[in-house]
């Protein structure tokens, strides 16, 4: 388990579950259904859905969908395979909608 106590982090907007520490932001510029999103190296307390095949901006992926493992909130994706090389950086990768988190300090 993640030791969230003492580090800024993001938690799910929903039902506050923590999901990722402030360390662990790759990226603020991605963009997702909602708008913009983040990318993460490591995120908790999540549920992966089903693998699909989906063409996104940067090019065709397998990801599987991200949920809050506490509500059930859909959250983003997870980076599973990237087709094209120059991709590849992103596999294992999480990425999060920022309308879907919220930044905590404690």
């Amino acid at each position: 388990m993640v030791e969230f106590r003492g580090h800024p982090f993001y938690s799910c907007r929903n039902c506050g579950n923590p999901l990722a520490l402030r360390k662990s932001l790759i990226s603020k510029h991605f963009w997702a259904k909602s708008g913009q999103a983040y990318m993460f190296s490591h995120v908790t307390n999540i549920i992966v859905g089903q693998m699909e095949d989906k063409q996104l901006i940067s090019g065709l992926f397998t990801i599987g969908g991200i949920y809050c493992s506490k509500c059930g909130e859909e959250l983003g994706w997870k980076y599973l395979h990237a087709y094209e090389d120059r991709q590849k950086y992103k596999e294992g990768k999480f990425v999060m909608e920022i309308s879907k988190i919220a930044k905590e300090y404690q």
